[in-house]
């Protein structure tokens, strides 16, 4: 099979793959699934082969989700894979809000001679800032990067507020107890010294800090993306920095124009820069390429339900369709038609559209697979035979 690369993928994604089954290019016109880290996917046009593609990170408004799930193409990111590097590049981001840090060792810098320590001396004072021990941090969005900041935060004695409405069953465990989960996003904009937002981007996330949450926060308030570019609205954040309402505004998202404000931080999107990181997302997402071209089994899709269903038989039917009444119906009985028994089968919606996984003992002709691809509201059916 092959799998084209739209970025740079570290080797240890790779390696994870069978020699023998899989090739990679980053020039290849037709594919079964592509490999991306922060390549825009919106003006390419895809194969009709194009099976899967896999987002070696969190985030995916890089990818054209609503043409995937129309052409039947399973979308999946690697959610958890980059959060320790965001989490310790967010700690020093507080830092950095608070100390002056980066504009002190831009002064010294310019320091001229050859003993400089009077200059220091007299100068220092100059950057004071404090200390972030006692303060109130703000945590929007308590998904595995939001969890790790929050916990890290307590840990340097913060006191933390975490809001998210619909947090995982995993994330509310691994939350320390001495972090206060609320229920009201602008009891955070009212009474934190320092916000930092860790929500993917969508519609409804869109400028989720903007001039009327600004206006909620207390003065010299320190505000931290380092999630998604468009969950602030900077002109509303430009406003607030020229009224002196901000103290900082430390961004993994700089523009030419935020970049002319002092209270800005502008950080050239570090989030996931580690070594360990885009090694972690590489083998994450080969592993859910290969999940899914193998046996048909989805993990981490954002456009498609997840599902596992254990491959016990010869044959096993992929099927994309609808999510609209009577499909599931269809299927089943044109199976029974031509005498082919399900022996297992799983389905599921996730909006508006639904998977099903069907497998049998009995042998599936090309002629019915065809016949189920032509079906109204099936988008794309796949057989997987297994492995001798």
């Amino acid at each position: 099979m092959k799998i084209k690369l739209f970025n740079k993928i570290a080797d240890a994604g790779i390696s994870q793959f069978d020699p023998e089954a899989y090739e990679f290019s980053e020039d290849y016109d037709t594919y079964d699934a592509i490999m991306v880290r922060s390549a825009k996917l919106h003006d390419v046009e895809f194969p009709a082969d194009l099976k899967c593609i896999a987002r070696a990170g969190a985030g995916v408004n890089n990818i054209p989700l609503d043409r995937c799930s129309e052409q039947g193409i399973v979308v999946f990111n690697t959610p958890g894979a980059n959060a320790n590097a965001v989490k310790e590049l967010v700690m020093a981001a507080l830092l950095m809000s608070s100390r002056k840090i980066t504009k002190g060792i831009e002064w010294v810098k310019t320091l001229e001679g050859d003993d400089i320590s009077k200059a220091v001396e007299k100068g220092k004072s100059n950057f004071v800032g404090p200390e972030i021990a006692g303060k109130k941090l703000g945590v929007i969005g308590l998904g595995a990067i939001g969890v790790l900041v929050a916990n890290a935060a307590a840990a340097m004695d913060m006191e933390v507020f975490g809001y998210d409405p619909f947090i995982s069953v995993k994330a509310a465990w691994t939350l320390k107890a001495r972090v206060h989960h609320v229920q009201n996003l602008k009891q955070i904009f009212e009474e934190c010294d320092y916000i930092t937002v860790h929500v993917p981007y969508s519609d409804k996330t869109a400028n989720i800090i903007d001039a009327e949450a600004i206006a909620a926060m207390k003065p010299d308030v320190r505000v931290l993306n380092f999630a998604r570019g468009g969950l602030i609205d900077d002109v509303a954040m430009m406003k607030a920095m020229d009224e002196g309402k901000i103290g900082a505004y430390v961004t993994d998202f700089p523009t030419r124009e935020l970049l002319q404000y002092e209270q800005v931080i502008g950080v050239p999107h570090l989030g996931a820069s580690t070594p360990e990181s885009e090694e972690n997302c590489a083998v994450m997402a080969a592993n859910e390429i290969m999940e899914y071209l193998e046996t048909g089994n989805i993990t981490h899709s954002v456009n498609l339900p997840d599902m596992q269903l254990a491959q016990e038989c010869k044959y096993r039917i992929c099927i994309i369709n609808k999510n609209v009444p009577n499909v599931v119906g269809a299927i089943t009985t044109a199976l029974a038609n031509v005498g082919v028994n399900i022996e297992n089968m799983a389905n599921k919606g996730k909006k508006d559209y639904a998977y099903m996984i069907l497998d049998t003992n009995d042998e599936v002709s090309e002629e019915l697979m065809e016949r189920l691809r032509s079906r109204e509201g099936i988008i794309n059916a796949r057989l997987i035979k297994a492995k001798s």
